[in-house]
């Protein structure tokens, strides 16, 4: 079946992607970078991979719950050479309860990393290209967060379609208690702290995040808009990294603290 407009796969060739994909991470086995095998593989294509993988995963009875925004950094953009973020698909099964305990044996990770963030719940629908403003007064909450990051390609080197197929890299996602949302200023300019067994590892500030995270919200529905897509009440949105990630070790326990926020953590296990 030849490709359909706009892709340089076909249709059956993103499920072949998709299943290799998700073979790769329930068995905790790196792969190669679908880009090798696909040397024309586009943003298009990513995206289709992406969400024929998510269906995989929804077939067997989990649930979207939100999304996460990736390479809000403009370090991060710079060395992928794009000029925009990149977005994955959280689900239920993602979830690690705040204080609780991610296992390296059941947690699915190849090589995975930890990265301090910060989440948003979104209290109603959210449609086509809006203002942070707007973005903010449809989020009911904030949270410090932590994401678990895992690459299923070899050595964690991919293209930026690659990442994308990959769901940016999704692995797992810890939200600390929530505080209520006041205008920007709640999420402007807050130090934070990314802590490995009680060490300060990584400093940033909330204005790492694309600087103003609510701007990575904003962003984010224009991304989905431009899919025919939108942000659905109930959602839970991590809106990026605001430092580098740090490789993660059985029995470390890793938190973050954002100043006016509060913090989370998690216990690393074998």
């Amino acid at each position: 079946m030849p490709a359909r407009e706009g892709f340089s796969l076909s249709t059956d060739q993103i499920r072949q992607a998709a299943l290799d994909l998700d073979f790769a991470r329930i068995e905790r086995l790196e792969m190669e970078q679908l880009s090798r095998r696909y040397p024309g593989l586009n943003l298009n294509d990513a995206y289709a991979i992406q969400d024929e993988g998510v269906n995989l995963r929804l077939a067997q009875k989990e649930k979207i719950i939100g999304l996460k925004m990736g390479l809000t950094s403009a370090s991060k953009m710079k060395q992928m050479g794009v000029n925009s973020p990149i977005y994955g698909m959280l689900l239920d099964t993602m979830q690690v309860p705040d204080q609780g305990i991610f296992s390296l044996e059941r947690g699915r990770g190849i090589h995975p990393w930890i990265e301090p963030e910060i989440g948003f719940f979104i209290a109603q629908d959210l449609r086509g290209k809006i203002s942070m403003d707007t973005a903010l007064a449809a989020c009911s909450g904030v949270y410090a967060a932590l994401e678990i990051v895992d690459s299923r390609y070899s050595d964690f080197k991919f293209s930026l379609p690659d990442v994308i197929a990959d769901n940016c890299s999704s692995c797992a996602f810890v939200l600390g208690p929530w505080a209520k949302i006041d205008g920007q200023k709640t999420i402007k300019k807050m130090p934070l702290t990314l802590f490995v067994n009680g060490e300060a590892v990584e400093t940033g500030s909330s204005d790492d995040i694309f600087g103003n995270p609510a701007r990575a919200l904003a962003e984010l529905c224009a991304m989905l808009d431009s899919r025919g897509l939108y942000l659905k009440k109930g959602s839970m949105v991590l809106a990026g990294a605001a430092t580098r990630a740090v490789p993660i070790e059985p029995g470390s326990r890793v938190e973050v603290f954002v100043q006016g926020l509060g913090r989370a953590s998690v216990l690393i296990s074998a």
